[in-house]
């Protein structure tokens, strides 16, 4: 049976304390079957590597680029902070108080 890591107190990228945490998959879940991604990953690495983060950040990771290269590419935490775009999002909202949502454009 596979242990995935427990949910902490804080978003994992804002470090925001929020109520409700969301867990990223750092390769997508779609991606699991791709023989690529199966040369690449064992079953285990692609089903535990997670990430628990707040909603805003949730969305601002799909957001910065595609789910094959996120799962490719940017497939950490600090690999996920080299996209700029992201990268400045999180500092701003680490700023925010915990229920801030902010607007979808």
């Amino acid at each position: 049976m596979l242990k995935l890591p427990p949910q902490p107190d804080d978003c994992e990228l804002c470090q925001r304390s929020v109520g409700r945490l969301t867990r990223h998959h750092l390769i997508p879940k779609h991606l699991h079957r791709k023989k690529r991604f199966q040369k690449l990953f064992s079953k285990e690495d692609m089903i535990t590597r997670t990430l628990w983060v707040c909603r805003p950040c949730h969305n601002a990771i799909h957001k910065a680029c595609s789910e094959y290269e996120l799962g490719l590419y940017y497939n950490g935490r600090d690999k996920l902070m080299e996209l700029e775009e992201l990268r400045g999002f999180v500092e701003w909202i680490r700023e925010k108080p915990a229920g801030f949502v902010p607007k979808v454009h």
